[in-house]
């Protein structure tokens, strides 16, 4: 029997207990691990000797590393039994503008000893470009429309190749998070702004999911989740864009904001705003829920906008 496929009580006891690795250890990964059953033992992969402090209070134990200097990843060899890898790619590739470094980087990291027995990668739903407002599952082919998706593709391809060497590997498609407890969780700034949205006619539809809700879907996709396989992590709704700033405006008591023509909004918006305009999809979840067998906590915004911890 291969290594990473060695029955627990067959070794040592300092190496029964099982070994959660999170890779890009921020907002969603801090949950993930407060979720962690206690025997679980936690590690945390940080470039930021500043975070230190604040990862051992969350009982995490901090390995100093930069995915995008390989050198300093040797630590990472043979020291998870599972990984949760939210890293997200770099934000600019140079020649290489389509290759995710970085997830290239972990995985080499990761071979170099026993394999984890299970890695879960947090992709996006933007790998799928502009769907026009389809309904979309796991099996539609991908189209990526901008640099950074394309980096999202290379590094589910990356991570498919690695999990054929024994690792069972799930990649989640996530869509826009949100939490009123996560920093920028939740469109209220937008809305005090008064940053305009796109008129009924032009709109598109948008997916969401609470950072509690991915977190559940990322623990149970490490122990449940099938072998090189595709999920969406989204909720039941089903919103345009400017619906969704209309229902946090209703529900915070303040103003919805002005609708403009896609022609408008071109000359007025910044880019970055105006890509999370370009496309439109809604995501099929049937997946999730009867793979994972996870019970969404907010399944629609109207519920989880209001939560708190």
């Amino acid at each position: 029997m291969p290594s990473n496929q060695s029955p627990l009580g067959a070794l040592p006891a300092r190496f029964r207990r099982e070994r959660v690795l999170i890779v890009g250890c921020g907002d969603v990964g801090l949950r993930v691990a407060a979720r962690l059953k206690p025997r679980v033992r936690r590690y945390a992969l940080t470039s930021s000797p500043e975070r230190v402090p604040q990862l051992r209070s969350a009982g995490i134990t901090p390995l100093l590393g930069n995915l995008d200097r390989p050198e300093t990843l040797a630590r990472l060899a043979g020291i998870a039994t599972r990984v949760v890898h939210l890293a997200p790619p770099p934000s600019d590739a140079g020649q290489q503008w389509w290759r995710d470094r970085r997830t290239a980087a972990l995985t080499q990291a990761l071979r170099r000893r026993s394999r984890p027995r299970s890695l879960v990668y947090g992709s996006t739903s933007g790998v799928y470009g502009d769907c026009r407002g389809a309904w979309v599952a796991e099996t539609r082919p991908v189209a990526p429309q901008t640099p950074r998706a394309q980096r999202r593709v290379d590094a589910e391809r990356m991570l498919r190749f690695f999990g054929r060497g024994g690792t069972r590997v799930t990649i989640l498609r996530i869509p826009g998070i949100y939490a009123p407890d996560r920093p920028g969780g939740t469109p209220r700034e937008r809305l005090l702004r008064g940053t305009p949205v796109l008129a009924a006619e032009d709109d598109v539809y948008t997916n969401h999911i609470h950072a509690d809700d991915l977190a559940r879907a990322c623990l149970l996709a490490l122990w449940r989740g099938s072998a090189q396989r595709v999920l969406h992590v989204s909720d039941d709704s089903s919103l345009r864009m400017g619906d969704y700033m209309d229902l946090a405006a209703d529900l915070y008591g303040l103003p919805r904001p002005p609708r403009v023509r896609r022609s408008e909004a071109e000359r007025t918006l910044p880019i970055s705003l105006l890509s999370f305009m370009g496309e439109s999809r809604r995501l099929v979840n049937t997946r999730l829920k009867r793979e994972l067998r996870l019970r969404l906590q907010y399944p629609t915004p109207t519920v989880g906008l209001l939560s708190k911890k």
